[in-house]
């Protein structure tokens, strides 16, 4: 008899991974975005969201235990997702293992052609920035009880190298959501030349508000308009 390869390791499934693991993952980036511009507010909002933040389903949980089955669920979609499109990837590459003479161009664009190596950087900057204002070992401050404070101290304007290497991250995480995007909208049905350009359009205003929005609190702080 042979063996029948589950649905969920199909091609159709890994993509299925993809998209799902996509969309939580893209959700937590618009919520925590939105959380991170109540900086605006002031220090003291900022403070008492980010500790509501810790008391979210008490008294029915314990304290923090929201945040750690949050962390639970990003945990398993980031890892979800990378290894579907490991595996994706590995299968492609299986299938075509003679390369093109002439590289085709449709499709392969800069966040194309960096989809990998992007989602590689994406990971590192997400552990570096959990190490930094989650934990605090790499924040000047690190001060749990002070969350805006410690925000203030890590773009700090002589801390201008962290500012700078959290641009490239969003920027490179910005590739990465318009491709992902625009894959996502082909896949709903998007294949008219019209509706390409339609979903090439939509892709990229959301990639560009997304990254705008988390990167004003940088610069707010570095500009010394949030201080």
């Amino acid at each position: 008899m042979t063996k029948t390869r589950s649905p969920i390791r199909s091609n159709v499934g890994l993509k299925a991974v993809m998209a799902v693991t996509g969309i939580i993952l893209v959700l937590f980036l618009i919520a925590h975005m939105l959380g991170n511009l109540k900086i605006f507010t002031g220090e003291t909002s900022f403070d008492h969201y980010a500790h509501w933040l810790r008391d979210i389903g008490t008294p029915l949980l314990p304290t923090t235990w929201f945040l750690w089955i949050q962390r639970t669920v990003l945990t398993v979609a980031v890892l979800g997702h990378i290894g579907a499109a490991t595996l994706l990837a590995m299968r492609s590459r299986a299938a075509r293992p003679v390369r093109y003479a002439h590289r085709r161009k449709i499709h392969v664009n800069y966040a194309a052609r960096t989809m990998r190596w992007g989602g590689v950087i994406i990971l590192l900057f997400v552990i570096y920035h959990i190490l930094d204002l989650t934990t605090g070992h790499l924040n000047p401050q690190g001060d749990p009880a002070n969350p805006y404070g410690n925000v203030v101290a890590d773009f700090a304007p002589e801390r201008w190298y962290v500012t700078l290497f959290y641009t490239l991250a969003l920027v490179t995480l910005g590739f990465h959501l318009r491709h992902g995007a625009f894959s996502a909208f082909r896949s709903l049905g998007q294949q008219t030349p019209k509706g390409e350009r339609r979903a090439r359009i939509a892709a990229l205003v959301f990639a560009v508000a997304l990254v705008g929005g988390y990167l004003l609190v940088p610069f707010a702080v570095i500009t010394g308009l949030v201080s």
